[in-house]
């Protein structure tokens, strides 16, 4: 049974969603993402220059003339939402975490969805693949979505969140390809912090539509000031290391090794030509958000 807390919560969000999905999403969602292929139509009499390779053979006979075969865009997609669970998430340092901004985006992109008749599946993955949930339609299996996105952390034992640990991108990418096999748009909601996944992202955005969304807390970036000496627990592997954040020899180390490698990021998933939405703690996701429908938007149209 639900808690009051988680109820108010899917409550909350699901009438937050309603503004943005309505006035922002609406038409840019539909003209962002391609349908999944060709579904046929109807049939018409043969013009000069047809392709010869669409002529109906069997109406053609039985009308004396010919006839080719029309095909329309089949508009419904699939949206895969992969949100990784991982105890890393659960950092933040201010109001939200990155697991609660991850839960809000990925449920307005459901919505998004749902509204316009598109299917949403659902993978929640740490070091190995806590949930999946098929594509389906509707309000209902939406909510479903969201709650067990929020519930996650409460409905696995303590004990087996600890043996899952880490952050495993590959094995959670190399399950959806064997559970997920017709074209689908893929919300990647991650941190990021995860090794060994390049081979396996590549191979996936060659089939799917692939789409990163990169969550990061300010101190990700940099270090607090004046803080003196703190101890660090990494929230995965449990180990504590203390650091002075008054050493500016720490603090620019740290800030050059955190740069070097949110860049070396951004320029692989750049690479196998993934759009990538950017996301922090410290601010809101709707405008990102936008400007990545209005920007893929403007570039499918010079396509």
């Amino acid at each position: 049974m639900l808690s009051k807390e988680i109820l108010k919560k899917i409550k909350w969000i699901e009438i937050n969603s309603r503004k943005p999905v309505n006035q922002l999403f609406a038409g840019e969602y539909r003209s962002v993402f391609k349908g999944q292929g060709l579904e046929f139509f109807e049939v018409r009499e043969y013009q000069p220059g047809d392709d010869i390779r669409s002529i109906d053979w069997n109406v053609t006979a039985r009308l004396g003339a010919p006839f080719v075969k029309k095909y329309i865009e089949e508009r419904q997609r699939t949206i895969i939402l992969m949100v990784d669970v991982s105890a890393s998430l659960e950092f933040g340092s201010l109001k939200k975490s990155k697991n609660e901004i991850a839960a809000e985006v990925a449920s307005l992109l459901a919505f998004s969805a749902v509204k316009n008749n598109d299917l949403v599946g659902l993978v929640l993955f740490s070091g190995r693949i806590e949930k999946f949930i098929p594509p389906k339609k509707g309000r209902k299996h939406v909510l479903r979505i969201i709650r067990d996105i929020l519930c996650f952390k409460n409905a696995v034992p303590a004990g087996r969140q600890e043996e899952s640990g880490g952050t495993d991108i590959s094995q959670a990418v190399k399950y959806l390809s064997r559970v997920v096999r017709k074209k689908a748009i893929l919300f990647l909601i991650s941190d990021f912090l995860a090794d060994n996944y390049e081979k396996s992202l590549n191979s996936i955005s060659r089939k799917h539509d692939l789409i990163p969304i990169i969550i990061k807390d300010r101190f990700e970036k940099s270090l607090p000031n004046n803080a003196g000496l703190v101890y660090f627990e990494d929230p995965e592997t449990k180990d504590i290391l203390p650091v002075d954040l008054d050493d500016p020899e720490v603090k620019t180390k740290y800030i050059n090794i955190a740069k070097e490698d949110y860049e070396k990021r951004k320029k692989y998933l750049r690479g196998i030509k993934s759009d990538i939405v950017e996301l922090s703690t410290d601010g809101e996701y709707i405008k990102p958000l936008s400007l990545f429908f209005k920007k893929r938007e403007r570039r499918m149209r010079l396509v």
